[in-house]
């Protein structure tokens, strides 16, 4: 891991992977829609045209930005809604749970922040995430496994690594890309069902195009996910590092760990990309070639590696 280079560097690292990605991945569509524009163009006897393939690119540009912005918009609307839909969480009530309000609110008020919003789902696991895009929606969401059965200290440690995730500005940073890889996943998954049920009854032509498009959107697909989760593990070690520092006690959190690391998988929760948010999310280790796929594609590093950095503090 890289050295904790500070909240300030980090907010403006992550502000600055906001922009980037609000850019790059539409540049990443229109990309696509350009290519499959140019390798579908032509026939057997003659390449393509690209003054055609220009032309037919100017026009379906706008048409193209215009939905994937309408789609980016009503997700970005609606994603704390859909995030509590998919976890069944619920307000956890101050009289309800004194003890987890007193740790949220002290950190927060040590660390100048607003007081996020408190959920809970119900359910024995041990895990917790943080949510939200802006001050209104901030949100700490725990399970009620890892309140039951944590430590006032430990807690506090997984406390504090969530809201170094709203304070990093991690948490809106991960919806944009969970959107975006969302409308490539979208694409691809429409493109497959349409070959596989309809390329017998479509034209030699029509099948070109298919498996172009197809082949393509696979590509863009596989490049946004590994962007997605190469993004998704860094800044789980940026919260672990901001949250020993943030409670001066590393060992606290390490031993969290070491506890969620035996139970942290939320039965009611089967979204992958709600899944990514939590505190831990790693399939079990596996060795060789697979092993290292699975590397590649793990939303969340491996928890063994984070409770070793976090006893080096």
């Amino acid at each position: 891991m890289a050295g904790y280079v500070g909240i300030q560097a980090q907010i403006s690292r992550n502000n600055r992977m906001s922009v980037f990605y609000l850019i790059a991945f539409p540049a990443l569509v229109l990309g696509c829609v350009y290519a499959f524009l140019y390798f579908v163009s032509g026939d057997e006897y003659r390449g393509p045209d690209v003054d055609q393939v220009n032309s037919a690119f100017l026009s379906v540009a706008p048409i193209v930005s215009g939905i994937v912005l309408v789609w980016f918009l009503i997700a970005f609307a609606f994603h704390s809604k859909m995030i509590d839909s998919a976890t069944g969480a619920h307000t956890l009530e101050r009289k309800e749970n004194m003890r987890v309000y007193n740790l949220v609110e002290n950190l927060c008020m040590t660390e100048g922040m607003t007081m996020p919003k408190i959920h809970i789902i119900e359910d024995p696991a041990l895990n917790a995430f943080a949510s939200g895009l802006s001050e209104k929606s901030y949100t700490v969401t725990l399970t009620r496994g890892i309140i039951d059965k944590l430590n006032d200290q430990e807690l506090e440690g997984v406390i504090a690594h969530e809201l170094m995730h709203i304070r990093n500005r991690d948490v809106r940073l991960l919806v944009i890309t969970i959107i975006f890889v969302g409308i490539f996943s979208f694409v691809v998954q429409i493109l497959f069902r349409n070959m596989l049920y309809g390329g017998s009854r479509s034209s030699k032509k029509d099948n070109k195009g298919a498996i172009v498009a197809l082949v393509i959107a696979a590509v863009a697909y596989f490049l946004a996910l590994l962007f997605r989760f190469g993004l998704s593990r860094k800044r789980e070690y940026m919260a672990d590092a901001g949250a020993a520092e943030m409670t001066r006690n590393p060992q606290a959190l390490a031993s969290a760990l070491r506890k969620v690391s035996g139970n942290y998988e939320v039965q009611a929760v089967k979204n992958d990309d709600v899944k990514e948010m939590f505190i831990h999310n790693h399939p079990d280790k596996s060795s060789g070639f697979m092993g290292g796929l699975e590397g590649l594609f793990a939303t969340h590093p491996p928890i063994e590696k984070r409770i070793q950095v976090l006893e080096q503090f």
